[in-house]
């Protein structure tokens, strides 16, 4: 090989293996994921390496081995705060039967009653604000978009502000492979989201959330006893995770 040749082939390697370089922590923050280890975060027991750090990114693979709870926690509870994240969904795993959302949270319905939906490529995860799943920031492929409070969006016991508050006001998502941003501020039980900056979510009440919690990156889905995928499971990839706590 000629000797000039060397080094466009060498400052090509970085994007063959995917290493993905961590931003700088934005003034005021710090971070929660250092690009190399799962420092600060608690591994499920059991799960026998498929929540990993991969590239400079932390990976998974929805095939956790844990007998119990499959999320990936944060070591650390916060009360107020405000958290940067990168994510991306790296690729669906299936035909989901997705229903419709209108925009004020509830789903289109037939003449009957029942739920429209329609067969599209899906993906699953999402983001556990103060320890809970019911207050999960949803991440997938539905036309509402990622975002929502699924648990008190899906919850009818809920008044119809409350659960039109939790819906995202567009779907913000980039394409399935694509790097997406999220932008969450917790400030008592109020919750503002911004997407790829696009503010989805705007001081929305969240009921009865905890004062304090933990964070987790959700496990969903995973293969199925005949090998095949749930067509709603976690193949995603986390990087850039940076929080602010609010006095």
């Amino acid at each position: 090989m000629h000797p000039r040749l060397l080094i466009p082939l060498f400052s090509l390697i970085p994007l063959a293996f995917g290493i993905s370089s961590p931003d700088e922590t934005p003034e005021g923050f710090r971070s929660l994921f250092d690009g190399k280890t799962l420092k600060g975060w608690t591994v499920p027991e059991g799960d026998n390496g498929h929540w990993k750090v991969l590239g400079g990114v932390i990976d998974y693979d929805a095939q956790s081995e844990a007998q119990g709870e499959k999320h990936l926690w944060s070591a650390e509870e916060f009360g107020d705060f405000e958290l940067r994240i990168d994510w991306r969904i790296k690729e669906t795993t299936g035909f989901y039967p997705v229903p419709y959302v209108l925009p004020d949270g509830s789903y289109v319905r037939d003449e009957a009653g029942k739920k429209i939906t329609h067969p599209m490529p899906n993906a699953d995860s999402g983001i556990y604000l103060r320890g809970e799943g019911k207050y999960q920031l949803n991440i997938w492929c539905w036309p509402i978009g990622s975002g929502e409070v699924y648990g008190i969006r899906n919850n009818e016991d809920q008044p119809p502000e409350i659960r039109a508050g939790v819906t995202p006001n567009r779907k913000a998502d980039r394409p399935i492979g694509e790097w997406n941003t999220f932008q969450i501020t917790m400030k008592g039980d109020r919750l503002t989201v911004v997407l790829n900056d696009h503010l989805i979510i705007e001081d929305a009440l969240l009921p009865e959330i905890p004062e304090r919690g933990r964070l987790a990156l959700q496990h969903h889905g995973g293969k199925k006893a005949d090998g095949t995928w749930s067509p709603a499971s976690s193949l995603v990839q986390f990087r850039n995770i940076f929080i602010r706590e609010l006095k």
